[in-house]
């Protein structure tokens, strides 16, 4: 396998094919493409509720940030921040709380 380039996906779809095989033992194949079982069977998971699709790579980036801080509070640190430019966060978050 190393010599062949093969795409992201159907490396993945040949994995899975064998996998589906009578008698095919999933650990081995596992370790000849080089991944853990549990990443095989979100693989399988994912190619039979979407097809070949949920075989392509996903975006880690979480869909909530759920610490942001809100637009006003981010207008005033920057405001703070673009007077005090040496300032850092924990200067910068007292001199708000003392609300200066």
């Amino acid at each position: 396998m190393p010599w062949r380039e093969m795409s992201t996906v159907s490396l993945r779809l040949e994995l899975i094919e064998l996998a589906s095989e009578e008698g095919a033992n999933i650990s081995a194949l596992c370790g000849q493409f080089g991944v853990s079982r549990k990443t095989f069977y979100k693989w399988l998971k994912r190619f039979r509720e979407e097809g070949d699709g949920g075989l392509l790579d996903r975006c880690r980036r979480p869909r909530v940030s759920p610490g942001r801080v809100g637009e006003e509070m981010e207008r005033a640190v920057l405001s703070v921040r673009e007077r005090h430019g040496s300032w850092g966060g924990r200067k910068i978050r007292a001199f708000l709380l003392r609300g200066d």
